[in-house]
């Protein structure tokens, strides 16, 4: 790839957030003044509501002139007023220009092409300074310019480009996106603002990524360019709990060969009273993880759904979508069948596969000696520190089909989740552990960014990093992965009160023999968010989580690559 060529509304800033609310706001006050008969506040609503239905700003104008059957001068003068040059507010998202500078040094050629009133969006890119980082700038005026084609047409002819060799950033699947695949070029949907859901009419004209955040950039096209695209990216991530679905969210960008490998060893709540009265494997994780890899539009909705929990009655706490599990165990005759409907229902890309099809619990024995068993009980509170991680069962039966993803992977993630219950306990199965350590890709440990009492009481990150190690084996492990963003001491406070501590980076990593690697990976916690348990918590963010992975394993692709083998 050597040029990138990006879309400017709503893709390098919130157009749909601050300059539309800006420009509504305008169009409901010259409403009003032009005769419409109620309040700017009404108006402005009533815009949303029928943005919905009709989408673009002139369909809007023209529909409120017919319910109120006012003339053509109402829509000229609101028409006028909505496209006004008026502009304030308006910033680039955060990771904008350090991207652009990235991408600069990469060597890109980097143009922005943006269309609409000329005036205003070169008031836009005034504002936003952009002109430094371009190698040029075409706006392309949408009343006299122009077609969006010919501008692409004007930008490979001038700098002698071939389309194969030029992506494309953009909001609109079916203006600009649409235009340069046609062309050959790389597409990527920025998902964000109100087109973030618009999807192209057939399969040829469908994005070739998907991104929600800027910084995702380079990291695609790295990948791409050593040839790892969606296709073919192999990656399994192993865990539960509410760490693994997070992960997942995020590597859908860069992966459509996801596989989840689950542990099914939950005794607790919902998942505990199916598995006593049904004799079934606990569902949760895995419920989680399906939802997670869900590729439908509705996947907020599914969310929502796959984790109500009943609040009264003879189903009083149990979760819905683990009663939809058990039904269709029933139905099916199994398990891993009822995974494989459910996959199908919620339309996942990759796979959601049981680390064990055994029934079986997990047990510890303490440092003062006690054995305490089953799940709710090992990762209980104010006991004495884990010592050993044990399984009741002696023949577990490890699904083959999660031996071969684990094989035939590129990059393996482990975590992040508990460390007992969700990830060590994966590690107990036997085939699993042989398994990662016969394949030949690369393995990588997320650390958790918090102690969870009962379970990792005073750990640093060099105590978890020893513990996976402790039952992993060494010299299988490759990376860990930890956050180095800590948060304010308001947001620590809450977590003291449970006993609950950030986990630091210590000096002792430097004895153990893993590549260790830092990055920001806290979740903005002021925003909304899809929480994968009740409690509000600091957790990993999903894109900043996937695009440490994916530049860690890039990294130790390129030093593969580099690797001169002497004799």
């Amino acid at each position: 790839m050597k040029a990138i060529i990006f879309d400017l509304d709503d893709t390098l800033y919130d157009c749909t957030g601050s300059h539309l609310a800006a420009s509504r706001k305008r169009l409901a006050k010259a409403m009003v003044q032009t005769g419409l008969p109620c309040t700017e506040e009404e108006a402005y609503l009533m815009q949303e509501k029928l943005s919905e239905k009709y989408g673009p700003p002139y369909q809007v104008i023209t529909e409120m002139a017919k319910m109120f059957e006012l003339d053509n001068e109402f829509i000229k003068n609101a028409s006028n007023a909505y496209n006004s040059n008026e502009i304030s507010d308006i910033k680039l998202f955060p990771d904008v220009i350090p991207t652009l500078k990235e991408l600069a040094r990469e060597n890109y050629m980097l143009f922005l092409l943006s269309t609409g009133i000329h005036e205003r969006q070169q008031k836009k890119v005034e504002i936003l300074e952009l002109e430094p980082y371009f190698d040029e700038i075409i706006i392309n005026d949408q009343e006299v310019g122009l077609l969006i084609k010919d501008c692409f047409k004007m930008v490979l002819k001038k700098y002698q480009l071939n389309p194969k060799h030029v992506v494309v950033v953009g909001d609109r699947v079916k203006v600009e996106l649409k235009i340069a695949k046609s062309f050959g070029m790389t597409t990527i949907q920025m998902l964000h603002g109100r087109f973030k859901v618009e999807t192209a009419s057939d399969f040829v004209n469908k994005p070739d990524y998907k991104i929600k955040r800027i910084f995702q950039l380079p990291t695609v096209l790295k990948l791409k360019s050593m040839k790892k695209t969606r296709d073919n990216l192999k990656i399994v991530a192993i865990g539960g709990g509410t760490g693994l679905p997070i992960a997942l969210e995020g590597l859908k960008t860069y992966s459509e060969n996801l596989t989840a490998i689950v542990t099914v060893t939950d005794s607790g709540r919902s998942s505990g009273i199916i598995r006593e009265q049904y004799g079934i494997l606990p569902p949760g994780d895995a419920r989680n993880c399906l939802v997670a890899l869900s590729e439908t539009e509705e996947q907020e909705d599914i969310y929502r759904l796959f984790q109500y929990r009943f609040n009264k009655g003879t189903l009083n706490g149990m979760s819905l979508g683990n009663l939809l599990m058990t039904a269709l165990t029933d139905i099916t005759g199994s398990f891993e069948l009822a995974i494989k409907k459910a996959s199908e229902i919620l339309s996942i890309k990759g796979k959601v596969l049981p680390s064990m099809l055994t029934s079986t619990h997990i047990c510890a024995q303490l440092e003062d000696g006690t054995i305490v068993e089953e799940e709710f009980n090992v990762r209980a509170p104010q006991k004495s520190p884990i010592e050993k991680l044990f399984l009741r069962s002696n023949n577990i039966e490890c699904p083959q089909e999660a031996i071969s993803e684990i094989r035939q992977a590129d990059v393996v993630i482990i975590g992040p989740g508990s460390l007992y219950t969700s990830i060590i306990s994966n590690l107990l199965v036997e085939d699993i552990k042989e398994s990662l350590k016969k394949t030949k890709a690369v393995k990588i440990y997320v650390c958790n960014i918090v102690t969870q009492p009962g379970q990792t009481d005073n750990y640093t990150a060099s105590d978890c990093v020893k513990a996976v190690i402790k039952y992993l084996g060494e010299g299988i492990l490759d990376y860990v992965l930890i956050n180095n963003n800590f948060p304010n001491e308001n947001v620590l406070k809450k977590y003291r009160k449970e006993g609950a501590e950030i986990i630091t980076i210590d000096k002792d990593l430097a004895d153990i023999n893993v590549k260790v690697g830092t990055e920001d990976l806290i979740e903005n916690i002021d925003a909304d968010r899809i929480l994968w348990e009740k409690q509000d918590l600091i957790r990993h963010d999903p894109d900043k989580l996937a695009n440490s992975l994916c530049k860690l394993y890039s990294d130790a692709l390129l030093q593969k690559n580099n690797t001169i083998i002497r004799p």
